[in-house]
């Protein structure tokens, strides 16, 4: 499970917002703990320790920059940025996550219609397969023709009532 970790500072109520800036590190993009295999330890915080200096928070910087460090993971915004945000979600990330697909550098298309139609029909032709195995069917022109295979939104017999027309076996 990934979750944000906030800490607020105790200051009495006020008519105007008294939060100027938010500090965040990220410590969910490309990071993995398991219980068993990788657990969280307390060396793994080292950094965000660091960055989120407890001692004098007025000496935090951050190690994000879009130009010279794209990869840091503390990141301030301003009271302003984080309300200017859809709905004033918290829920930031900035850094590439290496686990998804880069979108900058996806096929046309129509290249990837190609291949959904390629896998979609190789799919239906193994299922035609195996139908023609469990139902006896008979492939005529490369296609199953069992009695309850639908054809062009029609069936070739009508579907017996203890029978779901989506249904492959009774």
């Amino acid at each position: 499970m990934k979750a944000n970790v906030l800490f607020f500072d105790n200051k009495p109520a006020s008519k105007h917002a008294q939060t100027k800036e938010i500090w965040f590190y990220d410590f969910r993009t490309n990071i993995h703990f398991t219980l068993k295999k990788n657990p969280l330890k307390l060396s793994d915080l080292a950094d965000f320790i660091e960055c989120y200096h407890p001692s004098n928070i007025l000496q935090r910087k951050e190690t994000y920059h879009a130009n010279t460090n794209p990869e840091g993971r503390w990141r301030r915004f301003t009271f302003d940025e984080i309300v200017e945000r859809d709905k004033t979600s918290l829920d930031i990330t900035w850094l590439k996550d290496d686990s998804l697909p880069d979108l900058d550098n996806l096929p046309d298309p129509d290249v990837l219609a190609n291949d959904i139609f390629e896998n979609l029909r190789a799919g239906i032709e193994r299922f035609e397969e195996i139908m023609v195995t469990i139902n006896g069917g008979v492939r005529a022109a490369g296609r199953v023709h069992s009695p309850w295979t639908p054809t062009l939104g029609k069936t070739r017999k009508k579907w017996p009532s203890r029978c779901s027309q989506t249904a492959w076996r009774c």
